[in-house]
């Protein structure tokens, strides 16, 4: 097991955590500062093995499945945007399909994702809004990610995620979603509050599983 007195929370640089729940693959800690649980370090996947896991999904703009699960943010998104904003669909992944949905909708949209659209050059642009759907979850450096996303967001622009959100220990520990390897940091409703107050942003959680996050 990682030794606890030596962990430090990738969300807020904490270093108060607690063991939170184990099984046969990972262990989980839990930061009492902001109550994100996460997985060492030292058991996370190469970056070889988690891109071969993302090969294997097949989403795309075709899947009408996919489109409704994805309206879950786009459509409380889209009441709050203005027509032609810009927005950037960090970790559009192997079948980038939210962002031609936005472009459907009349909004202005890049991509960017580390395996598959890889140009840094997006990540120095402003926009009115930044959406990650399914992403968080997989950042070994979310606090630092983050804060990045929203230097790049424009005052009164929107952060708009998407990520499974933990409900309990007892619940985490029976929970499907952990056994996924490239799951290394699981969120709270209460850490996405700790959030807002740290960015000084406003909060919304439209739908289950959905965060609206304003600039302002």
């Amino acid at each position: 097991m990682a030794d606890q007195y030596d962990l430090v929370c990738p969300l807020c640089g904490g270093e108060s955590v607690s063991d939170y729940c184990s099984d046969k693959q990972r262990n989980y800690f839990q930061c009492h500062h902001c109550g994100l649980v996460f997985v060492p370090p030292s058991q996370y996947l190469t970056p070889e093995q988690e891109k071969a896991h993302y090969d294997l999904h097949q989403n795309s703009p075709d899947d009408q499945g996919y489109r409704e699960f994805l309206n879950r943010l786009a459509d409380p998104l889209i009441t709050v945007l203005k027509p032609e904003m810009s927005g950037l669909d960090f970790g559009s992944g192997p079948g980038p399909t939210l962002s031609v949905m936005l472009e459907e909708a009349g909004f202005k949209m890049a991509i960017y994702d580390i395996f598959y659209a890889n140009d840094d050059v997006v990540l120095q642009v402003d926009y009115d809004f930044i959406t990650a759907t399914e992403v968080v979850e997989h950042l070994s450096k979310p606090g630092e990610v983050l804060e990045h996303l929203w230097s790049k967001i424009k005052p009164g622009g929107w952060l708009g995620l998407m990520t499974k959100m933990v409900l309990g220990k007892a619940a985490f520990c029976r929970w499907h979603y952990k056994n996924d390897q490239t799951h290394i940091c699981f969120y709270s409703r209460e850490t996405f509050e700790y959030l807002s107050k740290k960015m000084g942003a406003s909060i919304q959680f439209p739908a289950n599983d959905v965060i609206l996050m304003q600039k302002k």
